[in-house]
């Protein structure tokens, strides 16, 4: 598991991580994040419909933003910007110089084309080959027994599932 996650077996996985996310008034933002192991954020999508909505104004005060995204080509709903906590967890992972991996259900390909409309405008290579997507599936097949029973009858997740 750790292998397929890029993380140690040392490492213990600290839930509700609130990395610091630095604005433009030179305050920080305490966002947060599913996951931190390692030098890792993790985003785990389970049963949300999507990665939220925000308002310009908002997503427009991350001092990174203009840096690290091809903004103007950022997926947008009139002027609000689509998958906000893609923004935010890749603003938080280039803040701190990390590394950052969205955990999705293989049964939602919606989710997966939000992930790569974001990672495409990305700007530099060092940081879209820091992001990465794995499915619940691919983690599922190297989980305890138990923890399979688990995902599949919670979520009906089971690893011989696959992106249609």
């Amino acid at each position: 598991m750790c292998l397929l996650l890029g993380t140690d077996p040392d490492h213990v996985p600290q839930f509700g991580f609130k990395p610091r996310v630095p604005l433009l008034n030179q305050m920080m933002e305490r966002t947060e994040v599913d996951m931190e192991m390692g030098e890792i954020l993790f985003e785990a999508k389970l049963t949300e419909g999507n990665f939220q909505i925000q308002r310009a104004e908002l997503v427009e005060q991350y001092r990174d933003l203009k840096e690290i995204f091809e903004w103007r080509k950022l997926p947008r709903k009139g002027r609000d910007y689509i998958s906000y906590q893609l923004l935010r967890s890749v603003l938080a992972a280039y803040a701190l110089n990390y590394k950052f991996c969205l955990l999705l259900d293989a049964r939602r390909p919606d989710l997966l084309e939000q992930w790569f409309e974001i990672v495409r405008c990305i700007r530099t290579c060092d940081l879209q080959t820091r992001c990465s997507v794995l499915t619940w599936q691919e983690l599922a097949e190297v989980l305890p027994s138990g923890l399979q029973r688990f995902l599949n009858l919670k979520y009906g997740i089971s690893h011989d599932q696959s992106i249609s």
